[in-house]
């Protein structure tokens, strides 16, 4: 593809109602950034000090797999990883404050009006699409984190951990490595988990149609794994297991667009 047609696509998608969109919430985004900023260091503030028994209940000898120990390798590890637990959740919140602030951008813009009054099924005026996206979002981390608890984390650890053992390796773990490892696979499955709540905003809107997002879902499979491949460890299991969930909600989620609007 040429850059010439690059940018006809660009100025095509900018141009649509879906572009429209972006540009408003661009502009939206920049006159709040402070407000962001704000709610990032409040968050932050207040997570800060619950980082320590997060910590101490993530190295509980019954959650570890055995013959594993952790070790702190330099003075401040373990300070720099409370600073990162608790920036990384302010940067979740941030997110989750905009995805709703998109939803109810978008449910105010025009285009979007026209295009939910020709769907049959309709959104409960009562409850507006802020709530939605905001309950839906908030169910789908927890399914996400739910599944890297229960399911990922513990089977990973466990290949991880007896791959090591069986070539007489002894097994000890770096603090900020294994945390590390827990953070990264749990914040990987809940933001993968989001992708229906993405997929059915980017069609409802207009920011792309079912044909396009069919037409190019080698693309989006592709982006799943490379998701995985840069939140997981370098093997084919857990790239999989981090790819998979994604990809099987962004489909659901088209297929229930599908039925909706047939």
């Amino acid at each position: 593809m040429t850059d010439d047609s690059i940018s006809a696509s660009v100025e095509r998608l900018m141009q649509s109602p879906g572009g429209q969109i972006i540009e408003d919430l661009r502009e939206y985004i920049q006159r709040t950034f402070k407000g962001y900023l704000i709610l990032f260091l409040l968050a932050f503030s207040l997570s800060f000090p619950f980082t320590r028994s997060l910590v101490a209940w993530l190295i509980e000898p019954g959650r570890l797999p055995e013959d594993v120990s952790i070790i702190v390798v330099t003075p401040v590890e373990f300070l720099l990883l409370q600073l990162r637990i608790a920036g990384g959740v302010g940067l979740c919140l941030v997110v989750l404050v905009a995805l709703c602030h998109g939803a109810w951008k978008g449910s105010k813009h025009q285009a979007v009006k026209e295009r939910l009054a020709e769907i049959e099924f309709q959104i409960p005026k009562p409850a507006p699409a802020l709530l939605w996206t905001l309950l839906s979002s908030t169910l789908l981390f927890g399914l996400g984190l739910y599944y890297a608890w229960e399911w990922l984390i513990p089977l990973l650890l466990e290949y991880l951990t007896t791959d090591a053992q069986q070539v007489g390796l002894s097994t000890e773990w770096r603090l900020a490595g294994y945390v590390g490892f827990i953070i990264n696979l749990a914040l990987a499955s809940a933001i993968g988990f989001q992708s229906p709540v993405l997929t059915t905003l980017a069609l409802r809107t207009g920011l792309a149609e079912r044909q396009t997002l069919t037409t190019y879902r080698r693309h989006i499979w592709f982006s799943a794994f490379v998701m995985g491949a840069m939140l997981s460890p370098p093997d084919p299991l857990s790239l999989f297991l981090v790819a998979m969930p994604v990809i099987v909600l962004f489909e659901l989620a088209v297929g229930v667009d599908r039925i909706i609007r047939s």
